[in-house]
Formats: C-alpha cells, structure tokens, sequence
C-alpha cells in the first residue's frame, strides 16, 4: 500500500491543471475547517466548495469498485471504514456550510472540471467581478 499515492494523483494534476488553466484558484490538500481532521484534494475557501478525488478501489465507486478476493475480511473491514469516513466527513461540511464535490478517478478531467467550476461559479455569483471563464 506504500506505493499508492495520497496526493498529486494522476486525475487530481489533470483536473488542477484545466481548473488553473481556466483561472480558478484553489488550494491543495487543506483542511476546509480547521477544526476538522479532513483534508479536501481542491478547496474553493470564497465559494466554500469542497473536492474530493476518490479512486473508485479505496472509496468503493459505485461503478467500478471491486472487493478483493484474497484477505477479503480485512479488505471488507477497511474499505467499509474509509466510506463512513468519507460519509461523516461530508456530512460534516455540509453542515458548516460547505459544498462538497466528489470526483471519481474514473471520471473525464474535462467533465470532472466542468462539475468544478460550474459550482464554484454559481457559488461566488453576486460576490462581486469575477475574470473565471468556464472550462471547456
């Protein structure tokens, strides 16, 4: 499991470059409250838009996830605590006031961006001028 990268995956460069190209600023891997343990892939801090890029083995896409055969009661053990984890996380932010984003790996950079910035768009509208041009 060492191997497996936390951060700076290949989906999150992909989707953080389109989103930068496009003029939308972001931070990376930061706690969107601080008194929180979670930490977001992408936070949007104006618009209060938080994104997670979950791959589809470790957050159990519903699509695509898929459940080891071998040492299956380990693996089922902790595949179920990293979903009510990211359950609990949710509903946590979203009870602060947040808006939160799942991105699945599986998911177009383009399309996945698209979801990004439409949201965080309509989230800073009528916060004053605004340069963002939406990804296409």
């Amino acid at each position: 499991m060492q191997a497996n990268r936390a951060t700076g995956t290949r989906p999150e460069r992909a989707i953080r470059s389109l989103l930068h190209r496009h003029g939308l600023r972001y931070r990376v891997n930061v706690a969107p409250e601080p008194a929180m343990r979670c930490q977001a892939d992408l936070v949007f801090s104006k618009a209060r838009v938080a994104v997670f890029v979950d791959g589809c083995f470790w957050h159990r896409c519903p699509d695509h996830g898929t459940s080891p055969n071998k040492n299956s009661d380990y693996w089922q053990a902790k595949l179920d605590r990293n979903v009510a984890r990211d359950q609990r996380q949710r509903a946590s932010l979203e009870a602060a006031g947040w808006t939160v984003l799942t991105v699945w790996e599986h998911e177009a950079p383009h399309a996945a961006a698209e979801r990004i910035a439409s949201t965080v768009l309509s989230a800073t509208a009528g916060s004053g001028p605004t340069h963002h041009r939406v990804v296409r």
